[in-house]
């Protein structure tokens, strides 16, 4: 035991080296960046924004939606003129949006006859800002017309509420999770579940592939250096090295994968309310079904997790073992990755528990398939496919582990060698 903690600790050593760490801080840093000129993004598109109006008709309608544009967070910039000049002035600012009122706009509007609201919107480039100031003038005008309507609507019946006029069925929404209900809307639990998972996927994806890389790359570097021989030589038994190897990049991968997780929340924190506020009037609607992980959830999520990453080191391990030099290491790693991709999408666009049986089987037999869905599982109480997972995980690595010390135990680890001109393996 002794021997194997010298080994695991030597072998976190060379995998978690000066290199790795600096690329790690660089990541954290990168995302951060990012981060911060996104959240600077979305202020100003929360801040006070300029547009241009030119005001054609100067009816009390007119003036009455101008001052509600500038209550709503828009500063005015009227302007005055033939409508062309105007647009060509504007087109030639710093200005992106103008909003045109037509002669006769209020007496059209007044007596219930369609008028027409002119916007000219100038892309100059892509950005939340530019976006967000015609879809407030699109809602300003559908409160606006919701206003005169009603209006109408009141003179013209005045014992009825116009809102029942025009809404005389309404809907009265519930979702129901096994033995638990909660009034409100299926599409905002399930954008709420969404919008809190989207991160995971993407991170599994990473580090299942920059674990196995870590591996294979280590491995042939070893072999290319004849440091393998040496380590061979050593006394201790050659499942304790493959042992020492799995571990240690497991725990690694472990350690990356909570700071990738760390940098991607600081990447995705735009503003400072954090995804829960975000979501508003969706998070107590969760709390009501049990939509929500404990302590305990994140316990089981992260033996998954875990697991999963070893299943990946133990491919990439018989794989290393295959590889010549270090540039042939590289091409080794993407039949794991092209593997990898296909529970990755699968998580993104579908649910493992409504599928047809064969293409349930067939997602499930991919070791690296459970932790993509163990969140959802956690979250639904589908605890049974969530401890096969974990179960079919650990056999995987055992199996692995045994077929790789079998490797190990014989001078083939030196010898094997993938020839992709003849396409075979050479012992």
């Amino acid at each position: 035991m002794k021997n194997f903690s010298h080994l695991l600790i030597k072998e976190i050593k060379e995998l978690l080296n000066k290199q790795l760490i600096i690329s790690l801080v660089f990541i954290l840093l990168i995302f951060n960046f990012i981060g911060n000129i996104t959240r600077s993004e979305i202020k100003k598109a929360m801040a006070k924004q300029k547009i241009a109006v030119l005001d054609l008709d100067k009816s009390e309608m007119s003036k009455n939606i101008i001052g509600a544009l500038n209550l709503a967070n828009f500063i005015i910039e009227e302007k005055a003129g033939e409508k062309e000049k105007v647009v060509e002035e504007v087109r030639n600012s710093n200005l992106d949006l103008l909003v045109v009122f037509p002669e006769g706009f209020g007496q059209l509007a007044s007596s219930f006859q369609p008028a027409e609201v002119e916007t000219y919107s100038f892309l100059k480039g892509i950005s939340i800002s530019g976006r967000g100031k015609s879809e407030i003038v699109k809602a300003l005008l559908n409160s606006t017309n919701e206003y005169l309507s009603n209006q109408f609507l009141k003179k013209k019946i005045p014992d009825l509420d116009p809102k029942l006029l025009k809404e005389p069925i309404k809907s009265r929404e519930f979702v129901v999770v096994k033995d638990k209900q909660a009034e409100g809307s299926s599409g905002l639990v399930i954008g709420a579940l969404t919008a809190q998972s989207f991160i995971l996927p993407i991170i599994l994806l990473y580090i299942v592939i920059w674990s196995t890389q870590m591996v294979i790359t280590a491995i042939a570097m070893e072999k290319q250096n004849k440091t393998l021989e040496t380590l061979l030589t050593v006394p201790i038994s050659r499942g304790s090295i493959v042992a020492a190897k799995m571990l240690s990049a497991g725990l690694v991968g472990l350690l990356a994968a909570g700071i990738y997780m760390v940098g991607f929340r600081n990447f995705f924190s735009f503003s400072d309310v954090d995804i829960s506020k975000a979501l508003g009037s969706a998070t107590p609607i969760l709390k009501q079904l049990g939509l929500t992980i404990n302590t305990q959830g994140y316990i089981l999520f992260g033996i998954s997790l875990f697991l999963t990453i070893l299943c990946a080191l133990a491919l990439a391990t018989v794989l290393g073992v295959l590889a010549e030099d270090y540039r042939t290491a590289q091409s080794l790693s993407m039949p794991i990755v092209f593997i990898v991709l296909i529970p990755y999408f699968i998580s993104l666009f579908a649910d493992i528990n409504t599928m047809s049986l064969p293409a349930k089987i067939l997602v499930l037999a991919i070791p690296f398939s459970h932790p993509f869905f163990a969140m959802q599982n956690i979250m639904f109480g589908h605890m049974n496919l969530l401890w096969f997972g974990i179960v079919y995980n650990f056999l995987f690595v055992v199996v692995m582990l045994w077929w790789t010390t079998k490797i190990f135990a014989t001078d083939r680890v030196l010898t094997m060698k993938l020839k992709w001109r003849r396409k075979k393996v050479v012992l």
